[in-house]
Formats: C-alpha cells, sequence, structure tokens
C-alpha cells in the first residue's frame, strides 16, 4: 500500500502554502495502489473499505460545509432584499438622525434638533462654518426639558445666504440653578429618496445623503417647528 492513503482530507489550502489529499487525488493514487499492488499480496479487504469509508465520509463533510455556505449566502440576499424593501416604504416619512454635522448643497432649510434634560434658564445654538467661524446664533430662554427644533434657512447673522459646504452646531444650555447642562443634539429631515450601495443602504434626507445606521426615530407626521 502506498503510504498517506489512510491519512487522506478533503483540498483545502492552507496558511503555510500547504495542501491537504483531495477527492481527485485520492482516487488517482487509490487507482494507482491497485494497480501496482503484490497480485501475491493483494490489499486486505477491510482496509479498502476502510479507505473508501473515510473518503466517503470526508467529501460528504465537503459538500456539506459548500452547502451551509450557499444556504448562508442566501439568507444574506434573503435579508438585503428584505431590508432594501422595507427601507423603501420609509420614503415620506420624518426622521431623527444622530448627526450633527450640516450638509448644506442648496435646499431651503434645515431642521435642527436638541433635548434638554431639565428646565433650562438660557439656550444658545450657534452654527460655525468649516473655518470655525461662527456665523448664526439663535437664543431662547426659559425653556422647559424636552426635545425641541428649530429651522435655520441657511443666512448668517446679518441675513446672508451662507454658500454651500459643511456646517457644525452647537447647543449651550444653562439650568435655572445657573449650571451648564449636557444637551443631545440631532438633525430632522424628511425621507425622500433611498439608495442601495455596495456598503449598504442610504437614505435621502432633504436630498442630503445619510446611512440607514444614521437613523435615530422615524416620525411618521411631520411636527411643527419650535425655534
Amino acid at each position: 500500500m502506498i503510504d498517506g492513503i489512510s491519512n487522506i482530507g478533503i483540498s483545502n489550502s492552507t496558511g503555510s502554502g500547504k495542501s491537504v489529499l483531495g477527492k481527485d487525488e485520492f482516487m488517482k493514487l487509490l487507482i494507482a495502489q491497485l494497480k501496482n499492488q503484490d497480485p501475491s499480496s493483494p490489499m486486505d479487504g477491510t482496509e479498502f473499505a476502510s479507505q473508501l469509508a473515510q473518503f466517503s465520509s470526508l467529501e460528504q463533510l465537503s459538500n456539506l460545509n459548500e452547502y451551509s455556505k450557499q444556504a448562508i449566502d442566501a439568507n444574506f440576499m434573503l435579508t438585503q432584499s428584505i431590508n432594501n424593501t422595507l427601507t423603501a416604504n420609509l420614503i415620506g416619512n420624518d426622521v431623527k438622525l444622530a448627526a450633527t454635522n450640516i450638509k448644506f448643497n442648496g435646499q431651503s432649510s434645515i431642521r435642527l434638533g436638541y433635548e434638554l434634560p431639565a428646565a433650562a434658564s438660557t439656550v444658545t445654538v450657534n452654527i460655525y462654518n468649516e473655518s470655525g467661524a461662527l456665523i448664526k446664533t439663535f437664543e431662547k430662554s426659559d425653556i422647559d426639558a424636552g426635545d425641541y427644533k428649530l429651522s435655520w434657512d441657511f443666512t448668517d447673522n446679518n441675513g446672508n445666504k451662507v454658500p454651500n459646504g459643511n456646517y457644525t452646531y452647537e447647543v449651550k444650555a444653562v439650568s435655572t440653578s445657573g449650571k451648564e447642562m449636557a444637551v443631545n443634539r440631532y438633525l430632522y429631515g424628511t425621507i425622500n429618496g433611498v439608495r442601495f450601495k455596495e456598503n449598504g443602504t442610504a437614505l435621502l434626507v432633504d436630498n442630503i445623503e445619510y446611512m440607514l445606521s444614521d437613523i435615530l426615530e422615524v416620525i411618521n407626521a411631520q411636527q411643527g417647528d419650535e425655534g
């Protein structure tokens, strides 16, 4: 018997550059073994059957692994298809976005949101351009705890339209006891389109692209702005 027949495996490259015996190689080796065995001392039938059984088991495991991979791939495609269909149904709904960077590309306005953990004596919303310069300020006083929205029409403090680009905003809130509070910030918008991309599903919110993972909340009905 040729050495190595009893230690067979299904072909699979390893990190060291070696590969184990595959089914095609096994059959070639088995045929060569049968051709070259000593007629006066043929292979023991039990050993021969054992080798075939081992090969059959390994081949079944290989097929099972392939079928499992195909099932996982099919599952992923089905899940992705369902997600894409469900996402398309969101068109027309308002959403709360976990984003504080404002992208201005010609839209008429944008809704900024913030959440007060407690009543505030004053709230100041500052908007900055890409260079970090303060361009717009909103101020309000005596506000209860809760969620608030305000609309910015992309004008500066002098009433001039700002250029297209990226902007950021901060919210400074002072409690009724005079202490500065941590404030959660959001963006609000309306979904008006969906794009299916290689890296995931993207939503067009007021014609600006955001990832599906940016959505914190879907709001069925548009709510009035509070400035």
